[in-house]
C-alpha cells in the first residue's frame, strides 16, 4: 500500500534529496543554493499549496527541478528582499527625521 502524505510531511525523508539537488545547483553556478533554498522554492514554484503526494512523487518532484524554476524564485525574492529593505529604510529615515 503506498501512504499519501501532504508534502510537508516528507520533508525529513526527502533531504537527501534535497541536497543532492542543492549540490548539483551549486555545480551549475549557484553557489549559495541549500537544500533549505530548494524546498522552499519546490513549495512556491512547484507544489503551491499543500497537496498530497507519494514519496517517490515528491522526490521525482526535487530531481525534476530546472534551474530555470530555480532562477526564477531566486529572482522573484530577491526583488521582495530590496522592497522589504527599501520600506526599513524608509521607516527608519522617518523616525530619525521625527525624533530630532
Amino acid at each position: 500500500m503506498e501512504v499519501v502524505k501532504i508534502v510537508d510531511d516528507w520533508k525529513t525523508e526527502i533531504e537527501p534529496a534535497l541536497e543532492s539537488k542543492a549540490a548539483e545547483l551549486r555545480l551549475i553556478g549557484y553557489h549559495n543554493a541549500t537544500r533549505e533554498d530548494v524546498w522552499k522554492c519546490l513549495k512556491q514554484k512547484v507544489w503551491k499549496g499543500a497537496p498530497s503526494k507519494r514519496l517517490y512523487e515528491v522526490v521525482q518532484d526535487v530531481f525534476h527541478l530546472s534551474s530555470n524554476i530555480y532562477m526564477s524564485y531566486l529572482t522573484i525574492n530577491a526583488h521582495q528582499d530590496e522592497g522589504l529593505a527599501a520600506s526599513i529604510a524608509a521607516l527608519t529615515e522617518n523616525n530619525q527625521t521625527k525624533n530630532k
